[in-house]
């Protein structure tokens, strides 16, 4: 806070302001609450103006409570709160009020505007917070004679009046840029889930599919080939299991006894009847019939003790969790890793190229398709790794199927159990209904998503990246109003040094206020 102008000066809050705490009246007794008096609280720091509040008190709360009176036109802070880990919530109160324990109050004299020292506040947000915050395990408080002596640079009263103006002006046009660029990115997100609902529906191809109607297997005919396919797999890993079982007596019965391959379990079925209609060439079926044959082909990662967080590492073989499914695409997110040796241990579970990932926990419902190029890898619990038949099905078809908020999506979401962490297991998912459709056509319609969702993507990016950049500007323009750069000065106000001396000097002369004690009802 250096190389201000000349007729500027830093002051602590505590030279010019006077901190007012808050209390709760007694929620036992009925006839303080529901009265016309506001009572601020956390949640009502919402806006920069409080004109009104979820709450009201009445008279007699404010003379048999610790809640305090405090002028319109106080600054207000929160306190004690979650939210002071990134944010300190401020504003400003248009009418006398009361405040409970978790706020204060900094009531001000003439000469400095509380929309001044408001927006003071929030231009050195992070710096009070640094300074004055004292962390907690779940909630965070400010600690009060820190921020009494945190140091605000003062301009004259008449350039507290031209920056405010200066200040709320560019904002006013800021708002309204970020609220266009808000829409469009709604408009874009609307677009999407309506091009996913055309592709599922049938009509982003139906020109394409009545082109090429010759050259389409029959869905019922792709069912049947899936299901040969898994077959013949159970039969080689039948037939892998002889040969291994065989050795294995040969060599007297030494280590383990090779597992018998488990038979594939009947596939889900759904009513057709209670689902919309698909195209001639399309067939409703569930996601069990159309995953591989092959071992595990549907699978969560290891549960309880077979994984634990202490034996994630810095280095070794990577861990695929929720952070590295995005909605539709890969992510490295946070790099989990765990040793060789364990790795040997939980080899089921790999990651394999080309599968689909679905997440089941917390962050419900996203999914994304593992890249060829991805180092050796193990799933989670909190994924499931589906593995479909890649030479009759295209995989990325059904990556955007469960992105759509269409049939798929809704009966996964519509199944999920759990009231504070919904989450869907192996039978949800396997019974899911999905259309069967002949994976020319899943190409065309993946070709043509790709290119419309990648400019559309490409939209968002350059919303996202206005949207940051408004953000800076509002930086910008805070820092510049606090430093003497936002409005000219004018030599013939009155200088801050001057208004500060006059405020100590009256506030020496005030008759001090004697303490009462208040009787509780």
């Amino acid at each position: 806070m250096t190389d201000l102008p000349s007729a500027w000066a830093n002051a602590k809050f505590s030279d010019f302001g006077t901190w007012v705490g808050g209390g709760t009246p007694s929620k036992a007794n009925p006839r303080f609450w529901g009265g016309p008096i506001p009572w601020v609280s956390p949640k009502d720091m919402k806006t920069k103006i409080i004109r009104e509040t979820i709450d009201g008190i009445t008279e007699e709360a404010v003379g048999n409570s610790a809640a305090k009176l405090v002028p319109a036109g106080s600054v207000l802070i929160v306190t004690r709160s979650g939210i002071l880990a990134h944010t300190l919530p401020i504003a400003i109160t248009a009418v006398e009020s009361t405040l409970n324990q978790d706020l204060k109050a900094l009531t001000l004299p003439d000469g400095i505007s509380a929309d001044y020292v408001a927006w003071g506040m929030r231009a050195f947000e992070q710096r009070i917070l640094d300074k004055c915050r004292k962390g907690g395990t779940t909630v965070h408080s400010i600690e009060m004679p820190r921020l009494a002596s945190f140091e605000l640079p003062i301009a004259p009263t008449n350039e507290q009046r031209r920056i405010v103006e200066k200040i709320e002006a560019l904002f006013d046009e800021i708002d309204a840029g970020v609220q266009s660029l808000q829409k469009a990115r709604a408009t874009l997100g609307h677009y999407r889930q309506s091009l996913l609902k055309s592709a599922f529906e049938g009509r982003l191809t139906a020109d394409w599919r009545a082109q090429n109607a010759d050259k389409l297997e029959a869905p019922e005919t792709l069912l049947a080939r899936i299901q040969t396919e898994g077959d013949t797999r159970y039969k080689a890993a039948l037939d892998d299991w002889q040969t291994a079982l065989t050795k294995w007596r040969a060599d007297g019965e030494q280590g383990k006894k090779p597992a018998k391959p488990k038979r594939p379990k009947e596939p889900a079925r759904i009513e057709v009847d209670v689902l919309p209609e698909l195209p001639k060439s399309w067939l409703w079926a569930t996601l069990d019939e159309i995953v591989s044959g092959q071992p595990r082909s549907m699978q969560s990662g290891p549960f309880g003790s077979s994984l634990k967080h202490s034996e994630f590492r810095d280095r070794g073989i990577l861990v695929v969790g929720i952070d590295n499914v995005r909605n539709g695409s890969f992510s490295m997110g946070s790099e989990n890793r765990i040793s060789p040796e364990k790795y040997s241990e939980l080899m089921k579970y790999t990651a394999r190229p080309r599968d689909l990932l679905i997440t089941v926990m917390a962050s419900l419902g996203r999914s994304c398709v593992i890249p060829e190029s991805l180092e050796t890898a193990i799933i989670t619990k909190h994924v499931y790794r589906i593995t479909i038949e890649h030479n009759l099905l295209d995989v990325h078809f059904y990556n955007y199927l469960v992105q759509a908020e269409w049939v798929t999506r809704k009966a996964m979401l519509q199944n999920a159990f759990g009231q504070t962490r919904p989450g869907i297991n192996s039978s949800v998912l396997r019974s899911l209904p999905v259309p069967i459709l002949s994976k020319k056509e899943q190409t065309e319609i993946v070709r043509i998503l790709d290119a419309r969702l990648d400019a559309a993507n490409a939209m968002e990016t350059e919303i996202d990246a206005a949207l940051t950049r408004a953000e800076a500007l509002r930086q910008s323009i805070l820092k510049k109003a606090f430093s003497g750069q936002l409005v000219p000065q004018d030599p013939t106000d009155e200088p801050a040094l001057v208004l500060l001396e006059r405020i100590k000097t009256e506030r020496a002369k005030a008759p001090k206020r004697p303490r009462t004690r208040k009787v509780r009802a």
